[in-house]
């Protein structure tokens, strides 16, 4: 048997499809992750440019938008073992040029920006009971990156009991390789992957 074949064969990768009310989470789109020479690479620029008309979707139909942002403290006092294995997440403060969300993606007024030093968006974030109040059962992933930090946010998404979709073209990775393995695996186990313009299909069939 190929890969797929064994997947296929122990029943893995089943839709669980989008519900009545989404939310869009953009991870990590800070310049930082961008410039190839800091933390990033010209893979998440082209996934930044895709984000661009799914964030103005979502800004259109008036659902709920999260930007998030990787942001220690100038002194260090909140370092962590995420730190230990890249010590560079340090320079990510709070008013540092890398640390800022990329001029593309700028939030607006009623988005919410969230601060974290872990790889999850929901790890000690409050973003689960944030989303719930809002009625949201279906959360949109995009951001960077894909085998790290949107990998870390789709499982626990998931085992937040959200129904989870992962925007293929955009996501992004420092390299090609853990990007595409990454996005075979959560398609099989913990979220439907789909392109941007089929999502997009998806979300206009419902209103």
């Amino acid at each position: 048997m190929n890969r797929e074949d064994v997947y296929r064969h122990q029943n893995f990768g089943n839709p669980s499809g989008i519900g009545s009310r989404c939310a869009l989470v953009l991870v990590d789109f800070v310049n930082g992750f961008v410039d190839p020479d800091q933390f990033g690479g010209s893979h998440i620029e082209q996934a930044v440019h895709a984000s661009v008309p799914l964030l103005d979707a979502f800004r259109v139909a008036r659902l709920p938008i999260v930007h998030t942002r990787v942001v220690y403290s100038d002194d260090g006092s909140d370092a962590n073992v995420f730190c230990m294995k890249v010590p560079g997440l340090l320079r990510l403060t709070e008013d540092a040029p890398m640390s800022q969300i990329v001029p593309q993606l700028t939030p607006r007024a009623g988005e919410r920006v969230l601060r974290k030093t872990s790889a999850s968006a929901f790890f000690s974030t409050g973003l689960a009971q944030w989303l719930a109040f809002r009625g949201v059962d279906t959360v949109v992933v995009a951001g960077c990156t894909t085998s790290g930090c949107i990998r870390a946010t789709v499982v626990d998404s998931m085992q937040s009991n959200f129904r989870t979709v992962v925007v293929s073209d955009c996501v992004g990775d420092r390299a090609l390789e853990p990007h595409h393995a990454n996005l075979f695996d959560m398609r099989q186990k913990y979220a439907d992957v789909l392109g941007r313009d089929e999502l997009l299909a998806l979300l206009s069939a419902k209103r």
